[in-house]
């Protein structure tokens, strides 16, 4: 997992009042404030850090290794290493972390899948529903 020193900086900014219509890959950190409508992936051969603030909006698939949302995403969500749902976090789409910080208040629509050594779980089954 990242910690305060091993973070990518971020480099760039995606400000509020910007669209873009297609897909996006990034090395080291990305800002969104504005609105996406394409994919938006973090460079698999870097740490990368994926920052979609409270103004943001994602049409489409997101993955980076660490993902931190406050924002709207419509689409999948991939969080490599570690991914933080803040309280105004709304995805709608399947999740797939590695490690996972949710905030009460975040809301997915969609499945959570973990992962472990960048491969899916099976999905968790719950004790109360086993005989």
């Amino acid at each position: 997992m990242f910690n305060k020193k091993k973070q990518p900086p971020i480099k760039s900014l995606i400000a509020q009042g910007s669209q873009i219509v297609g897909n996006l890959t990034f090395t080291d950190g990305l800002r969104v404030d504005g609105e996406i409508t394409g994919n938006v992936w973090g460079n698999e051969n870097a740490a990368s850090i994926l920052v979609i603030s409270e103004s943001a909006q994602v049409v489409g698939e997101v993955c980076a290794d660490h993902v931190i949302i406050n924002g709207s995403v419509n689409g999948p969500v991939r969080a490599r290493k570690m991914m933080e749902l803040q309280p105004k976090a709304r995805i709608q789409g399947d999740v797939h972390y590695a490690a996972l910080e949710m905030h009460q208040g975040a809301l997915i629509t969609g499945q959570m899948r973990p992962m472990v050594d960048a491969e899916e779980k099976p999905l968790l089954k719950l004790a109360a529903n086993n005989p």
